[in-house]
């Protein structure tokens, strides 16, 4: 999440019943008395959501607590709003409406939007189709290198943009998206697929103007922010505060009932805490752990779990070597080895521990990364189908009974590469590990916990904290070996938490396809029973697990796909870089005389619609 959007900073997951997802949740029911007096003015709610945020550019935002804000600032072609029952629903924005796609000859799609008239910025100039067609452009581009880049892979022409494996990109590709006049906007995308309308509500597909970002510190100044959603940015006091006030030129500015949102910026949850209770602040995205029983007794009207579609894992860097040094493995060998102490690690925790004495907030844990809740094409679990077990879901036990044997089944795979004195139970030549983790009470309990458990075989792991963007800088850029990371859904269907591991992409945190990894050829597949003209043995990972990817997503048959999703998420967890621990709920204080407040299945908090009672 912070996020998959992303990545996460807090502590959330992902349980969702059967019927959650159909893009309905509830609003926080806050009936009863406060325990807490909340201070104010009528048309000013302030919250905390986050530390400084990465980025307030829409196309380089990757986290869901830019998302939040960014969301807040612009208006795109559709929107997660809520309904007469005070649920989360998507609904078009400034589309006039949803419209489904036509059929072209050549096996694509053409959708076809009407923008509203009496759109404007927040400057009062109108918002055109030529907007979408810059912003878009502009989000994929080579030159910008967003994070979310790929999330315009089903439009025709990203292909021409972002080739495969040893193919130049084609000079002057644009996305095939075409404004026909100022408010008629044209997109043909290569596949049609059931989460568009999710993808149009997303903070990368929000527009922004030419002349705007022209200036390249248009998104740190105030005074340069130009937005056209339902608040302007009116005061950004770096690490501290940004104010966002009611922009008077939003085209449904009748509809947004809170004039001033102020998102203090802060990562210590018990400064967090403080502020809440003393009622300085209606609402808080993260406790301090410690805290989460007695909150939920003595806070019952203003405690909330949401549902959430994300995992929190443990992230390895796949181009760190982890042998001992006097091993000589090396090339495919060494990372086939590392690949089974990865998995073996991973074996060592006690997930059912971090979610009950950590995390507090009826986490799951985990045996997947895919989140539990997305379900498959039969409209059961996705993860009822992962692993090969016929024992258990998923990868691994993930139950409380397996602990001891899954600890026992790990320190036998280590023997194979570490020496290991059975007098004492430990391993005497494991290389020290560092643990990365961006500041956070329940970021470093988890670490402290690994690395007792750890300390238990002899296995030494230090940790490192940094702060937020720091922590972000230094994990995309690979520095670390091991990291914590979290993911949330940014729409519902597996590829979303596929697709990210594509050597390209720039979420790709754990190094896939890249460094010394680039180069490794030592994976298969075979599409042929797919109809597909692909049966790549000892390939690379650009050959096989991006070529999968680049598959699942034009191939309009939806049990092949979901087929191939699984092949996908058994080869990134082959690798071992991927430690799941726990699907993510979302849990965060709301003072109970605030009513409008929602959130969405992504974990976006909505302001808006906020009223005092």
């Amino acid at each position: 999440k912070r996020r998959k959007i992303m990545k996460k900073q807090h502590m959330k997951k992902a349980l969702v019943s059967a019927l959650a997802f159909v893009m309905v949740f509830g609003l926080a029911a806050c009936g009863g008395k406060s325990s807490n007096k909340s201070k104010h003015d009528a048309d000013t709610i302030s919250v905390c959501i986050a530390s400084e945020p990465e980025t307030m550019d829409p196309a380089r935002n990757s986290t869901v607590d830019g998302g939040t804000m960014t969301l807040h600032l612009f208006s795109g072609l559709a929107k997660w709003d809520s309904d007469k029952d005070g649920k989360a629903v998507l609904k078009a924005d400034l589309a006039e409406k949803l419209v489904d796609p036509v059929a072209n000859e050549d096996g694509t799609y053409t959708y076809t939007y009407k923008i509203r008239k009496g759109a404007k910025w927040s400057d009062g100039k109108p918002v055109t189709a030529h907007d979408f067609v810059f912003a878009w452009n502009r989000a994929v581009s080579r030159e910008l290198a967003a994070d979310y880049s790929n999330m315009f892979q089903l439009i025709k022409g990203y292909d021409d943009i972002w080739p495969g494996e040893d193919k130049e990109p084609v000079p002057g590709a644009k996305l095939d998206v075409t404004a026909v006049d100022d408010n008629t906007l044209q997109v043909v995308v290569k596949n049609k697929v059931s989460y568009w309308n999710e993808l149009l509500a997303f903070p990368t597909y929000l527009p922004v103007r030419e002349d705007v970002v022209s200036d390249e510190s248009w998104a740190t100044s105030p005074e340069k922010y130009v937005s056209n959603g339902a608040y302007k940015l009116k005061e950004w006091k770096h690490n501290s505060l940004i104010v966002l006030e009611k922009n008077e030129n939003y085209i449904d500015k009748k509809d947004v009932t809170m004039k001033t949102i102020k998102f203090y910026l802060s990562d210590d949850t018990n400064n967090m805490l403080t502020n809440f209770k003393n009622g300085d602040w209606q609402m808080i995205d993260s406790m301090p752990s410690n805290e989460m029983d007695s909150l939920k007794k003595d806070y019952k009207d203003e405690y909330h779990v949401a549902d959430q579609l994300g995992t929190y894992y443990m992230g390895w860097n796949i181009n760190k070597r982890i042998l001992p040094e006097d091993s000589t493995l090396t090339g495919v060998e060494a990372e086939k080895a590392q690949a089974e102490i990865r998995q073996a690690i991973g074996l060592m925790i006690d997930r059912n521990y971090i979610v009950n004495e950590i995390g507090k907030a009826d986490q799951i844990p985990a045996s997947t990364f895919v989140a539990k809740a997305l379900k498959d094409s039969d409209g059961k679990s996705f993860a009822a189908k992962a692993g090969k077990s016929k024992d258990y879901e998923g990868y691994y036990d993930a139950s409380s009974e397996a602990v001891k044997s899954n600890y026992k089944k790990a320190v036998e795979i280590l023997k194979k590469y570490y020496k290991y004195d059975e007098k004492s139970g430990k391993f005497t030549n494991v290389p020290t590990l560092t643990y990365l983790y961006n500041t956070d009470d329940a970021h470093k309990a988890i670490g402290e916990y690994i690395q007792s458990t750890l300390a238990n075989a002899g296995i030494k792991l230090q940790l490192e904290n940094q702060e937020w963007a720091t922590f972000l800088t230094t994990r995309k850029a690979g520095d670390f070996t091991i990291a914590r990371n979290g993911w949330v859904a940014d729409y519902n269907d597996p590829t979303t938490f596929l697709e990210m591991w594509q050597t390209h992409s720039g979420n790709n945190d754990m190094q896939f396809g890249k460094g010394e990894h680039q180069n490794l050829a030592m994976y298969d597949l075979d599409l042929t029973k797919f109809g597909k003209d692909v049966n790549v043995k000892n390939g690379t990972w650009a050959q096989t697990y991006d070529v999968l990817i680049d598959a699942i997503k034009t191939t309009p048959d939806d049990k092949a796909r979901y087929e191939m999703m699984h092949m996908a998420e058994d080869m990134i967890m082959s690798t071992g870089c991927i430690t799941p621990l726990y699907h993510y709920t979302d849990p965060y204080l709301l003072a109970s005389d605030v009513e409008g407040f929602y959130k969405s299945p992504l974990g976006f908090s909505f302001f808006w619609h906020c009223k005092y009672k």
